[in-house]
């Protein structure tokens, strides 16, 4: 990341703490919706120690490892019953990741292709507003103590998801 180093210090936190809790709920054996599969916190876990690595320290190896893991999860996406929205949203930002660790230096010191690079801005960007959004609705009518803890967690889940999308933004951006 070609940024302030105070941003890229807290692009990295911020990265971190979203792995940090995805592996919390993988450890507590939580999914991150009721139809997804353990295999997502590990992917989210994953993208955030990602992240976090190639803002502190980028580099050609954290491009392959994104390919590695953008490459099953693809895979992953094309079984039968599996959740393939959430593994295909994975899978670009995986993509993105790759695209970002192996992109050849252009013009002006600039990194990748400017049409990729918007179309990569403008698929996180809408993700961040789609998802932040649907932390501003409210559910209506009476909750118990049950299910406001569950709402809760998802909330949190929905905030890290957020979290991630204006990483993933802020780290195109300063490509």
């Amino acid at each position: 990341m070609h940024g302030p180093v105070m941003v890229s210090w807290l692009l990295a936190a911020l990265a971190a703490g979203s792995a940090g809790f995805g592996l919390h709920r993988l450890r507590a054996g939580r999914g991150v919706c009721a139809s997804a599969s353990w295999d997502s916190d590990a992917a989210e876990a994953l993208m955030g120690i990602g992240m976090a690595g190639m803002v502190l320290r980028p580099g050609i190896v954290w491009g392959w490892l994104s390919a590695l893991l953008a490459l099953a999860l693809l895979i992953g996406a094309l079984a039968p019953g599996a959740p393939r929205a959430h593994r295909l949203h994975h899978a670009i930002g995986a993509l993105a990741m790759a695209y970002m660790g192996l992109a050849p230096a252009g013009h002006h010191g600039s990194m990748g292709l400017p049409a990729v690079t918007g179309a990569l801005l403008g698929y996180f960007g809408g993700y961040t507003l789609w998802t932040g959004s649907r932390l501003l609705s409210v559910p209506g009518g009476r909750a118990t103590v049950a299910a406001a803890a569950a709402a809760g967690a998802a909330d949190l889940s929905r905030a890290c998801r957020t979290a991630m999308g204006v990483g993933m933004f802020a780290m195109l951006l300063t490509m």
